[in-house]
């Protein structure tokens, strides 16, 4: 039997880039300072965890980039997620310059690495290793510190920027529909009375001016620091004929302007307004306990539940 060998087709390196682009990322600053102490950083969202023992994370650098060099002998860097309003942030270092730091708010680490002010999360390391990988490098990092604010991320898609939470909610609207928003904080969600002292979500009836308005007054009345992450129920109620959209949220603090952040397992079923909120927060409470949630889609009364994300 013969053996056909055929050689395989050069890859067409623009076709390559845009497969590349199918895949959804977040975006993130990555910074370090130089032997001077100047601080440097560039765009990537080439960013993923590697291992949580020990703490591990990567982000692939292009060696012909100028800040090569720099971050490969540096011994410490920074990852900075960038939160959804942060598209400035991400072009002003996205761009060449020659010192992008001025038009940021931003803190030096304890090792040494500039902290952007206002993102999702950042992540403090020291260089763990250097993988060599064709015409880029992967820096590995040992995590020494860490914080997550809690803030929507900032994604990036097919060479453009998409926030998910405010996409969501834009295409949401209609006479009819309610927003909520889950407003969590560690282990407790902000609530609020209703006329009879029952507990109940922060709400909106949004008419026709459309989801992101309503949670926009939701947050400026409840807690104005907080920002939707991802729609975490939607639902009819077939008595009265209103849809329900609620929104899973986050909060850097626990200071509410209005209501209170109260732990659901301090909370009776029949404390709440209605059973499908107190459905929807015996959910939510079992999810969080296991940080992996899903979406539910259906009536009041019955409906199922998609994964969503862990």
């Amino acid at each position: 039997m013969s053996t056909l060998n055929v050689s395989a087709a050069p890859i067409n390196t623009r076709e390559l880039r845009d497969a590349f682009g199918a895949f959804m990322t977040g975006v993130t600053v990555v910074t370090t300072t130089r032997g001077d102490g100047a601080p440097l950083g560039f765009t990537a969202n080439s960013f993923s965890s590697v291992s949580l023992d020990p703490a591990l994370l990567l982000v692939s650098i292009a060696k012909t980039s100028s800040n090569y060099r720099t971050f490969a002998s540096a011994g410490h860097f920074a990852i900075n997620i960038l939160a959804e309003g942060q598209k400035d942030v991400s072009n002003t270092f996205a761009r060449p310059s020659d010192d992008r730091f001025p038009t940021v708010g931003w803190r030096l680490s304890e090792h040494a690495n500039p902290l952007i002010d206002g993102v999702s999360a950042w992540f403090d390391c020291t260089t763990h290793k250097i993988v060599d990988a064709g015409d880029h490098a992967l820096i590995l990092g040992k995590i020494e510190a860490f914080h997550s604010a809690g803030y929507a991320g900032l994604g990036y898609y097919r060479g453009g920027y998409f926030t998910p939470a405010a996409v969501a909610a834009e295409v949401i609207a209609g006479p009819k529909v309610v927003v909520s928003a889950i407003i969590a904080r560690d282990d407790k969600v902000l609530l609020a009375r209703t006329a009879d002292g029952k507990w109940t979500l922060p709400s909106k009836e949004i008419g026709r001016s459309g989801a992101d308005k309503a949670m926009a007054e939701l947050f400026g009345k409840y807690q104005p620091d907080a920002s939707a992450s991802f729609i975490y129920s939607a639902y009819n109620n077939t008595e009265t004929h209103h849809q329900y959209i609620a929104f899973l949220c986050s909060a850097p603090d626990e200071v509410a302007a209005s209501g209170e952040f109260v732990d659901l397992a301090d909370i009776a079923p029949d404390s709440f307004a209605d059973s499908a909120l107190a459905s929807m927060l015996a959910r939510y409470r079992r999810e969080s306990q296991l940080k992996s949630y899903g979406l539910y889609f259906g009536d009041h009364s019955n409906g199922t539940v998609r994964p969503l994300h862990s």
